[in-house]
């Protein structure tokens, strides 16, 4: 990685920055052998983190478990960009066109309030997460992406956001919030909060147990089944965990769980996060406000301001391995450190000088629609959510809290929401599943090159992406 600047004890992959930094958690016992609950979840991310969590608030004497190959907060959970987002995975239309376009709307106001109650459960839970509601700011730094940004934000008004929600910023207010290099206009949002996502996901787990949730970890599910003589079941490979319900909670892992091989794409995304930057540096980037931050390019980078004042950015980078296979090392190639690091540059030049201090990638759930899905299915005793497609740390909230009243029978405001039973067909099989995220990819990178260098417009390498992805 010649060229750019790294620190001395730079690290590149194993487990996320926000875990180098609080240090792994211990490991808790495996499954000690095969075992009967009332409700058992596979994964021990925040899907199911918060699921155990609302269903035991809501019935304390239900037996739940949780199963996890690694540790709670091991994946996704552990390893995201620290976005506590109301913004919401999936193509808008798809979900009116299932319950209407009120319940649409709906969904959305649905997800500003779920970026409070995580920050109201933080709080009741006495769990430092470094949380900080600046909100969301995203930038446009070309012609065409200006463009976007303004019909996007045209768009969300069609779609329930007032102008509290989101709003073009004056060129002052931009300026006097975040100094981004090239940047044409932005627009803002207060839906969002900035956290350390190793924070929740330790925080919550214990908080978890605390309530009387069994966590057992090294216990890898090899398979899921439905209801057989009254009970479904999580075959692992310590024993086989019999329940009245099995949810499903792996998200960018689900690829691995038998006949699940096609469901969702584990999508790669990549982060770079650099050592604490000196007063002086902050001066040229002001940021004082620690919103988060999103550029309009079709290969997009997202980026926060920690609260011990480092700069983590992230992206796609490699953005799937062959047969939905799933990195365990975390390790990050380094050209997408590279790349990282050129985005980093252009958007802050003031940060030229600052060294990176570690780098890593995690997996994300990508179905074939693009669209978030929670679903229960009482005869089989099966449910799942996930396809949060990046958006998961605020989404996993909702998934919980709907699990719960699905679960209970609860008829619910939730229970109604257009996600809710969301059937998405399989991705195709390989190499076609292979070369077409390659090649969706490389038309949003042209697409990226093309706008920057002389299209005012949204350029037709990602209209042709678009279609082919099916977004």
């Amino acid at each position: 990685m010649r060229g750019i600047p790294l620190t001395e004890d730079f690290a590149n992959g194993g487990v996320s920055f926000w875990y180098r930094q609080i240090g792994l958690p211990t490991r808790r016992p495996g499954l000690p052998g095969p075992r009967t609950y009332d409700v058992a979840i596979v994964g021990g991310g925040y899907t199911g983190l918060w699921t155990a969590y609302y269903l035991k608030q809501a019935e304390p004497g239900l037996r739940i478990a949780i199963l996890e190959k690694e540790f709670a907060g091991f994946g996704a959970s552990g390893r995201n960009g620290g976005w506590l987002s109301a913004e919401f995975a999936g193509s808008r239309k798809r979900h009116a066109k299932a319950r209407g376009r009120q319940a649409m709307i709906d969904l959305q106001h649905a997800m500003f309030r779920s970026v409070d109650e995580v920050i109201e459960v933080t709080r009741a839970e006495g769990i430092d997460a470094d949380v900080h509601k600046g909100g969301l700011i995203h930038v446009a730094t070309n012609p065409a992406q200006r463009r976007r940004l303004r019909a996007g934000v045209a768009d969300l008004r069609a779609w329930g956001y007032g102008e509290d929600d989101v709003r073009l910023l004056g060129r002052d207010e931009q300026h006097e919030r975040v100094q981004v290099a090239g940047a044409l206009e932005a627009s803002y949002s207060p839906h969002c909060a900035r956290i350390q996502p190793a924070k929740l996901a330790v925080g919550l787990a214990a908080a978890v147990e605390r309530l009387g949730v069994d966590i057992y970890e090294d216990t890898t599910v090899t398979e899921i089944r439905p209801r057989h003589q009254g009970l479904a079941a999580a075959v692992t490979t310590r024993g086989i965990v019999s329940a009245e319900y099995v949810i499903r909670a792996t998200e960018g892992f689900t690829a691995s769980l038998a006949g699940q091989h096609r469901q969702w794409l584990p999508m790669n995304s990549s982060m770079i996060i650099t050592e604490p930057l000196p007063a002086d540096v902050w001066k040229h980037i002001g940021w004082q406000g620690n919103e988060l931050l999103e550029d309009e390019a079709h290969a997009y980078v997202y980026a926060q301001r920690t609260a011990d004042d480092r700069i983590a950015i992230g992206g796609r980078g490699v953005p799937y391995r062959f047969g939905s296979r799933t990195d365990r090392h975390g390790a990050t190639q380094a050209q997408t450190v590279a790349l990282l690091w050129r985005m980093l540059v252009k958007l802050f030049p003031a940060a030229a000088d600052v060294r990176v201090q570690h780098a890593w990638c995690g997996v994300l759930g990508v179905p074939r629609d693009w669209c978030s899905t929670v679903h229960l299915d009482h005869a089989s005793g099966l449910g799942w959510a996930g396809g949060y497609v990046g958006s998961g740390v605020t989404t996993t909230n909702l998934a919980g809290r709907t699990l719960r009243d699905l679960l209970l029978r609860h008829d619910t405001p939730l229970t109604g929401l257009p996600w809710v039973g969301r059937q998405v067909r399989q991705w195709e099989p390989e190499p076609l599943r292979w070369v077409g995220v390659q090649l969706i990819y490389a038309l949003f990178r042209a697409a990226d090159r093309n706008e920057n260098e002389r299209v005012a417009t949204t350029s037709a390498y990602a209209h042709l992406a678009n279609l082919i992805s099916g977004r």
